[in-house]
């Protein structure tokens, strides 16, 4: 229970559904700058917020400190990740770690059934056991967060509020009555209270930020840079070379961590079609092997975009995905998700995290 409405509701209705439900808020991290952001989960109100709910509800709830356990599996991972000149999505990490790691051990060391979350995701008993679907309200669909979920956590797993639309969660919380119900939805990423995620890289790594080149893909060093970290793939804006660098608007092409450079280029060439892929999660049929070689999918490399046809290739112990039309500003660090190649793409199959892209 984050303290918003979607995981409140849940709770909600399972208890009075007459389940016996068990509330539990985990604390990630420092709360004092936080306490005050709106639109950040996990702060110390939310914390209140959750306890309420229980409150009313009838049923009881906890606060596991998990702040070690985030640091080092999320935080840390975060800044690490920027610093070798990639992008990282915390939200995945945390789900793969703290929340369906840890917390799921928490739930079996209780002897509890399942674990529910508010999580807009459909879950769907299939012929072969349990699948992951997209939610059926798209807009709020959390697939993309999810893909690294193992079949065996889906096994234990509940999302009661896959099948519904946001407005309906939030005419549910009115209609329990619940305090949550207009509360706005988290919008950042919850240790980053500012907005600024510089700013937490800066205090974890404050030696880190190494100047270097500023380079054009023709070998041009335009400029200085204040360190990879402040720059990531397809930015425009910021770069602070002035007006001397060509008729072309110059994006951030690529990064090069090991030499300390940003290569910058005209937007063109930001198109990738070719996205090499490690730690894969495979949750589609059958296990994952030489077999799916040229498998016709559907993928999310971002998680605002629908599902777009690519296609998978296993050769040489590499695993790529090539895109059927390509895409720009994909970086190394990001999520590449698998769907279903059919018109829904409603089944989520799994993925991987991108290494490079070509």
């Amino acid at each position: 229970m984050s303290g918003g409405v979607d995981s409140s509701v849940c709770a909600a209705m399972l208890a009075r559904e007459g389940y016996e439900v068990i509330g539990v808020t985990l604390q990630l991290y420092d709360h004092g700058a936080a306490i005050q952001k709106a639109k950040a989960c996990c702060a110390g109100q939310d914390i209140y917020d959750a306890q309420r709910v229980a409150e009313m509800m009838g049923f009881p709830h906890y606060v596991l400190d998990y702040e070690s356990n985030f640091k080092e599996s999320v935080i840390e991972d975060f800044a690490d990740t920027y610093l070798q000149g990639s992008t990282p999505i915390p939200c995945v990490r945390c789900n793969q770690t703290v929340k369906f790691r840890d917390l799921l051990q928490v739930a079996k060391d209780l002897n509890a059934d399942c674990m529910a979350t508010g999580h807009y995701i459909r879950r769907i008993e299939g012929p072969d056991g349990p699948e992951l679907h997209r939610a059926f309200d798209g807009g709020k669909d959390q697939s993309y967060f999810l893909f690294a979920t193992t079949r065996e956590q889906l096994d234990f797993l509940r999302f009661p509020l896959g099948h519904l639309d946001k407005s309906e969660t939030r005419r549910l919380a009115a209609e329990m009555g619940l305090n949550v119900a207009s509360k706005p939805d988290s919008q950042d990423i919850c240790f980053v209270p500012t907005g600024k995620y510089t700013d937490v890289i800066e205090k974890l790594r404050p030696h880190a930020a190494t100047p270097g080149d500023i380079v054009h893909m023709d070998g041009r060093v335009l400029g200085q840079h204040r360190g990879v970290m402040y720059y990531t793939i397809g930015q425009r804006r910021g770069l602070g070379l002035g007006d001397d660098t060509g008729t072309d608007p110059l994006f951030v092409i690529r990064i090069d961590a090991d030499k300390g450079e940003v290569i910058v280029g005209p937007r063109k060439e930001l198109e990738r079609s070719k996205l090499w892929l490690t730690d894969i999660n495979w949750i589609g049929k059958g296990e994952f092997g030489p077999e799916l070689d040229g498998l016709p999918i559907k993928v999310k490399v971002r998680s605002t975009r629908p599902p777009t046809p690519a296609h998978l290739r296993l050769s040489n112990d590499c695993i790529i995905v090539e895109l059927d039309e390509p895409d720009m500003g994909l970086s190394p660090g990001q999520a590449c998700v698998f769907y279903a190649y059919d018109a829904a793409a409603a089944r989520t199959l799994g993925g991987g995290w991108i290494t490079r892209t070509e």
